[in-house]
């Protein structure tokens, strides 16, 4: 009895110790840390040396704002033989320059510090606290000496800071937290991590899949505030589902649902808030409708006629100069000032969605585009198609005969009709077209884009009509949504917009915003760039050894007089080596400064087709007149530039891209040691281009 009454006491002050301790408990961690990454791997193995240090020594958790440092913490507390004693958080931001109730009695009871015992002491943001406070709270972790103290204190101390803290090097147990951007091979199960938990509390049966194509675009954000903003992400991404009447408890997240705060965007100018009829004009329906249906569709059947009925020969025939003489550096000329436009009213993709329309009203229903990453063989396609069409543009001499120039017209055209009616929308224009691949890599090179503003379109709009499709709204127009399946405000470049303006007919707020930039913005370091892509960027310099094949491989014994002429074996084995090389030398490169090349690549294939630009284009109405006239089209008006100009302005644009080139490398790469061999490449590329062109 005696026993039990001496006993009261302490349990009586374990209880007031408990009490007064309430409102600074933490009671368990919230995560683990997910990943397989090596920086996750070496974190979990630094929690765990802490968690198992037999001298309970002080350990300082730093790292940027939002990265759950208390939670390491927590994981450090309770991975420990101590688990089952306390753990207290204090923030030190909010403690008084005396320390006030860590190491003070107050009202509500005694200090923090006498009713915590043996247990373990989290103290917040010590970068934080005031510099009278500072050297008090790193005497309490070092000598465990605390004001109004009797004796050291028996609490482990566990720190958090964001930036250094130098009183305490080599004091502590460190314990360094990676940012998230660092840790983009984490992203994905971080992500599927984050859905299972808010699905849990949404109630739902089941957490939904998360596609991949979602995954990548978010290793392409920053993320500043790391695991906070990629929870509130994530959290506000599946309200936005719940919320979707149609969708319900998804199998699969879209990708329309997920917002990020996008980088902030230098040096633009906005020409529809500068000019606001232009906007007015952009948007008209009947332009685009009048453009696409009246006038690109039957002029597409006229030119087909006339390779095919008309002379062979480019000299004589006037839609074969049209397009080898005007179409070709016009269209190279364009990719620096207005992008993928081209694509917006290309005769492939207008046919293709003739016939797409003429099988939905007959009854037939295009499949949903693939899940999952489709660049990641969509790309490799394109970029071999691109090769059989250069390699046939060389044997076949399609540059001076008109029937297989229509034929190879006919062949996309007919690529382009077997996608619309497989897949929905442009499914063959954004994955599996030459043209369009080829216009969609240069496109980054362009001075103007068409964004949308995440903030408006994630608070104000519900219908996202700008790429799903969907009634007139407000001062939106009725529209199928975007041909190529991509929201405007997701686009992280110019690869995936064809400026066909369908957005900003649809969009009811005004978001869609047409944008001049500084030229190449697209091109940064913390760009995502699709799997197989850069094969593209290699194939097109190998079109231009191609051409040129004769300086550097006309040597070989069984080397051919021509490409066009003669067996077809060796011609077309010179021709896969002249196109190959550039692949078998660098596809093994997976860096990203293979992109600081592209204004090169742009450069090399205007210079090869300036000739016949500035040669030729000069006698289209000699040329075109030429079957009604005979010789006598020889004296209507002509121009053509002097071969001396020619190559001078061809070792211009040939400086300018080059000079490019270094200017993105350097963007790419910074001060870093690849650098000086990435500069030294994109040189030797140009000389070793030079000399092709002008040989």
């Amino acid at each position: 009895m005696d026993t039990v009454s001496s006993q009261l006491p302490n349990a009586k002050r374990e209880q007031e110790a408990i009490l007064r301790l309430a409102p600074y408990v933490v009671g368990r961690a919230r995560r683990g840390v997910v990943g397989r990454s090596p920086y996750a791997r070496s974190l979990r193995a630094a929690i765990a040396a802490a968690s198992s240090n037999p001298d309970r020594q002080t350990v300082l958790i730093s790292g940027e704002p939002g990265l759950e440092k208390d939670n390491i913490a927590a994981l450090v507390h309770f991975g420990s033989r101590g688990r089952r004693s306390l753990l207290i958080r204090i923030d030190a931001s909010l403690l008084p320059a005396d320390g006030g109730e860590l190491f003070q009695a107050s009202i509500w009871g005694p200090a923090l510090l006498s009713c915590l015992g043996k247990g373990t002491l989290l103290i917040d943001r010590l970068d934080a606290a005031r510099p009278e406070l500072r050297p008090l709270l790193v005497a309490l972790a070092v000598n465990g000496n605390w004001p109004g103290g009797t004796a050291a204190i028996g609490a482990r101390v566990i720190f958090t800071a964001e930036s250094p803290v130098p009183e305490l090097d080599g004091l502590v147990q460190r314990i360094r937290v990676p940012p998230l951007r660092v840790r983009r091979q984490d992203l994905g199960d971080w992500i599927r991590y984050d859905v299972r938990q808010i699905s849990r509390k949404l109630g739902w049966t089941r957490p939904p899949e998360v596609p991949e194509v979602v995954v990548k675009r978010l290793q392409g954000h920053d993320f500043a505030n790391n695991l906070r903003e990629l929870d509130v992400i994530v959290e506000r991404a599946l309200q936005q589902a719940s919320s979707q009447e149609a969708i319900g408890e998804p199998a699969v997240l879209p990708e329309d649902v997920f917002w990020t705060s996008s980088l902030p965007s230098l040096h633009r100018f906005e020409i529809w808030r500068w000019k606001p009829q232009l906007r007015n004009l952009m948007r008209a329906p009947w332009l685009w409708n009048g453009l696409l249906f009246g006038l690109m569709s039957w002029l597409f059947v006229a030119v087909n006629l006339a390779l095919w009925l008309g002379p062979q020969e480019r000299i004589h025939n006037g839609v074969l100069n049209l397009f080898w003489a005007w179409w070709w550096p016009l269209i190279l000329l364009g990719f620096p000032l207005v992008g993928r436009l081209w694509c917006s009213f290309c005769p492939f993709m207008v046919w293709g969605e003739i016939g797409q329309r003429l099988a939905t009203t007959l009854g037939w229903k295009p499949r949903p585009w693939p899940r999952g990453n489709t660049d990641r063989w969509a790309s490799p396609t394109l970029a071999a198609g691109f090769a059989g069409i250069l390699l046939w543009e060389e044997l076949g001499n399609l540059e001076n005969t008109a029937w297989l120039s229509s034929c190879l017209l006919l062949a996309i055209t007919a690529g382009a009709v077997v996608g619309s009616l497989l897949f929905e929308k442009r499914f063959w224009c954004r994955y599996l077209c030459p043209v369009g691949g080829m216009n969609g890599l240069m496109a980054k090179l362009s001075v103007l884009e068409l964004r949308a503003e995440a903030g408006t379109c994630s608070g104000s709009c519900s219908s996202f009509a700008c790429f799903k499709g969907g009634p007139a709204e407000g001062e939106g127009l009725s529209s199928a949504g975007c041909p190529l399946g991509t929201h405007p405000a997701h686009l992280n470049d110019n690869r995936n917009c064809v400026l066909c303006l369908t957005c900003a007919q649809a969009c009811p707020h005004r978001s869609v915003q047409l944008r001049l930039r500084p030229p190449a913005a697209d091109l940064q370091r913390r760009m995502t760039a699709p799997d197989g892509e850069k094969l593209l960027l290699l194939v097109l310099f190998g079109g231009v050894m191609l051409h040129h094949w004769e300086p550097w491989l006309g040597w070989l014994q069984w080397a051919p007089q021509s490409l066009q002429e003669g067996p077809l074996l060796p011609r077309m084995g010179i021709g896969m080596i002249a196109l190959g090389a550039p692949l078998l030398v660098a596809s093994w490169w997976s860096k990203p400064w293979l992109y600081g090349l592209l204004p090169l690549v742009w450069a090399l294939l205007l210079a090869r087709h300036l000739p016949m630009g500035m040669g030729e284009a000069g006698r289209l109405l000699q040329v075109s007149l030429w079957p009604w006239l005979g010789e006598q089209a020889g004296n209507l008006p002509s121009w053509s530039a002097d071969p001396h100009v020619i190559a001078y302005c061809q070792s211009a644009v040939l400086m300018l891209g080059t000079l490019w080139s270094l200017v993105i490398l350097r963007r790419l790469l910074g001060r870093q040691q690849e650098l000086v061999l990435a500069s030294g490449l994109a040189l030797s590329t140009a000389i070793l281009g030079r000399w092709l062109i002008a040989a």
